[in-house]
């Protein structure tokens, strides 16, 4: 089964989507199951993890909301605040929302470079496990540092970095970036989606040669085991259409095995979400 990791739906609102910038008025508008079916149908997509794009609990009861009305949205990554001091009960009542799987917070946007190992976070945190729920990392690579101390807290939770934690592809920043994401993938615990590349590379001139070393240090750090394939649509198009995404995965792990192909196109999605 080919499972999408990562992708999102929205009601387009200028204001709540105001990182939509003039660079991408292209997605200002709505994307919604409908549009994101046909699509699916084309490329031979199975089905599809729903993950937050807006900080609101009003997101993640919307996202819940499409994943019951269609079967091909397996799971649902929402957002609460972690922070806040009342999370566990919070998890708790939602625990009963079977397809909502994880969470994750916009940590690219917080200033704060440590926001992820604060105290009042890592105690939010502390508390996902018990209900079996996932932790998308969400990270510039300036944010790596305070990733690796981070995921060290917890060494059963299901963690996954979003987007290879977005390297400035475009402007050939790699080696520092390179370290931080081998020393973490060392915790067994942490997955990456390759998910998101496109966007970090220019978004007209991109070739798939330009990625390319930026995946090889993920699949040897990570190993076919623990990463996932996500589109990022519809954010990705942008800089592309979804064959192109998708293109650039399949022709990436072409000289895999079978069994670790299916692996990243779908089944270590489908064991890390428990979808």
């Amino acid at each position: 089964m080919t499972i999408d990791a990562h992708q999102h739906f929205w009601h387009y609102e200028p204001v709540k989507h105001s990182w939509i910038n003039d660079d991408m008025a292209l997605i200002r508008r709505d994307f919604l199951p409908t549009d994101l079916k046909k699509v699916y149908e084309t490329h031979g997509i199975d089905g599809c993890v729903a993950v937050q794009a807006d900080q609101t609990l009003d997101e993640t009861d919307f996202l819940v909301g499409l994943s019951r009305e269609n079967d091909f949205i397996k799971g649902v990554v929402g957002w609460a605040d972690l922070r806040d001091e009342h999370i566990d009960e919070f998890l708790e009542r939602y625990a009963s929302h079977k397809k909502l799987k994880g969470w994750r917070h916009v940590v690219q946007g917080e200033p704060d470079h440590n926001f992820l190992i604060r105290p009042e976070f890592l105690r939010g945190i502390s508390y996902l496990e018990k209900y079996g729920y996932t932790y998308d990392i969400l990270v510039f690579p300036h944010q790596l540092g305070a990733t690796l101390e981070f995921v060290k807290n917890f060494p059963h939770q299901k963690f996954v970095i979003d987007h290879i934690a977005k390297p400035y592809i475009r402007d050939g920043f790699y080696e520092g970036w390179a370290v931080l994401m081998a020393e973490i993938a060392k915790m067994e615990n942490v997955s990456c989606k390759v998910s998101g590349m496109i966007t970090e590379a220019d978004y007209a001139t991109w070739k798939p040669h330009q990625i390319t070393p930026y995946m090889d240090l993920v699949l040897n750090s990570f190993g076919p085991e623990r990463i996932l394939y996500g589109s990022d649509w519809p954010v990705c198009l942008v800089a592309g259409n979804y064959g192109q995404v998708k293109d650039l995965v399949v022709d990436f792990i072409d000289t895999l095995s079978p069994t670790e192909k299916a692996a990243i196109m779908g089944d270590n999605a489908i064991t890390f979400y428990n979808l």
